[in-house]
């Protein structure tokens, strides 16, 4: 049975470095067998359909396929439609409130605690705010992400430790729960 997938590939086409062009990575993905291939905006969003693997094994895949064919290597987590919609309907923010720049979902390859997060005084970054889902953390910063400083404290390499960790905001986390939806 086919499963349709998104793959969020982590720091292209950012600042002029690792250009990834998302005609190639189509390509490349059709090569690699699967169907129904298309990409989301030039930051690494793509959907495709797979009839084999499960989600880590078919991130190597593309991981490695990406390195083969274009020189650098990209983390890349993919997720099912049932994922990707559950974090969409998971938000503990009012999202239909807020402008998509407002809300982001940090997507990580493994589940994430509380306890990583501890050191975090939440108090001193208000009104931004943080909370934990199923291997997702979700970012209020009113301002925007480029002016988030609790962003910028939630990006430090410690806290992310052992993980991979890409963010997406809020126009992004719903047009890829629908972009792998039925029926499309």
């Amino acid at each position: 049975m086919a499963t349709t997938y998104g793959a969020l590939l982590r720091g292209i086409n950012v600042g002029g470095s690792r250009k990834l062009p998302m005609a190639g990575l189509r390509t490349l993905m059709t090569g690699l067998g699967h169907t129904g291939v298309g990409t989301y905006l030039q930051s690494g969003n793509a959907v495709f359909t797979a009839s084999y693997g499960d989600e880590e094994s078919l991130a190597q895949e593309l991981a490695g396929a990406i390195e083969e064919q274009f020189g650098f290597r990209v983390d890349v987590l993919v997720r099912d439609h049932a994922y990707l919609a559950a974090v969409r309907e998971a938000c503990p923010f009012p999202a239909a409130e807020l402008e998509g720049r407002q809300l982001h979902v940090t997507y990580f390859s493994a589940p994430v605690d509380a306890e990583r997060y501890a050191e975090i005084d939440a108090a001193a970054y208000l009104p931004e705010e943080f909370r934990l889902g199923d291997r997702a953390l979700y970012l209020y910063a009113p301002d925007g992400l480029g002016r988030s400083k609790l962003a910028e404290h939630l990006a430090r390499s410690r806290l992310n430790k052992g993980l991979i960790a890409t963010s997406r905001n809020w126009n992004t986390v719903v047009k890829l729960a629908e972009l792998t939806g039925a029926g499309r």
